[in-house]
């Protein structure tokens, strides 16, 4: 007890010499408290830009999913793998992948197992969760993120940007489904698989966050289509028609 008071003192004093990052080490080691101080830089970075005078047709996107332990991360359900590839306006860049399996530090329940493939040691060789963001992060730089059903990710990526780093998001992210809803309004169902094949997208291997991702992808193409032929052309254009649907 005595020598974690020490170590907390010592990090407060460093605090007040140097600020965050070096009290961080102190405390979590050098290579944690770097992918937390590039993690707290690349959000400050993104609030500084505005895409929404972007043409559509040349925007720089990133289509991403995760799949995790479960579905409620304030309920301690955690990610279990992030997948995610590069877009400039349609064009798909497929061979650039982004893919972690990161180690949730429990156990993942049966049911998710054969949901995702991924098991228990595999998990337990994945990376950390602070490496995983840093790399994701890295990965997407400033660019639109874009994902199917896109509350359920963004719940999961604030919850653990806040517990390593405290910080949230702040990269604007489109959901295909708001677009599918305001596209195809009479649909009965907006799930990911029915638009798919609705859409002539090839179905791959779900419930996989790199597959999801691509497919994903390719349904953006499809819709990037639609919405070009209905003479809108920048995203904030876009923003405007589905905030009224």
């Amino acid at each position: 007890m005595k020598d974690g008071g020490r170590g907390v003192g010592r990090a407060w004093t460093l605090y007040k010499m140097g600020g965050l990052t070096p009290a961080i080490a102190s405390m979590f080691g050098a290579p944690g408290a770097q992918q937390m101080a590039f993690i707290r830089q690349a959000v400050r970075e993104q609030r500084k830009r505005s895409a929404l005078d972007q043409p559509l047709m040349e925007l720089e996107t990133v289509v991403f999913d995760l799949e995790t332990t479960g579905f409620h991360a304030e309920h301690g359900d955690e990610i279990l793998s992030i997948g995610a590839v590069r877009m400039r306006g349609p064009e798909l860049f497929e061979s650039q992948p982004f893919y972690r399996i990161v180690n949730p530090r429990r156990r993942i329940p049966r049911h998710i197992v054969e949901l995702t493939g991924i098991t228990n040691e595999m998990a337990e060789q994945g990376a950390d969760l602070v490496q995983a963001l840093s790399d994701f992060l890295a990965f997407v730089g400033r660019r639109v993120l874009i994902a199917h059903a896109s509350g359920h990710d963004k719940q999961f990526l604030n919850a653990a940007l806040w517990r390593t780093s405290k910080v949230r998001l702040t990269h604007r992210v489109l959901d295909t489904m708001m677009v599918a809803k305001w596209l195809e309004p009479d649909r009965d169902s907006y799930g990911l698989d029915e638009l798919l094949e609705s859409n002539g997208v090839p179905v791959t291997r779900r419930h996989h966050a790199l597959e999801d991702a691509i497919m994903t992808a390719k349904l953006w193409q499809r819709y990037l289509q639609r919405i070009a032929a209905r003479n809108i052309e920048t995203l904030g254009d876009l923003y405007a028609y589905l905030s009224r649907h």
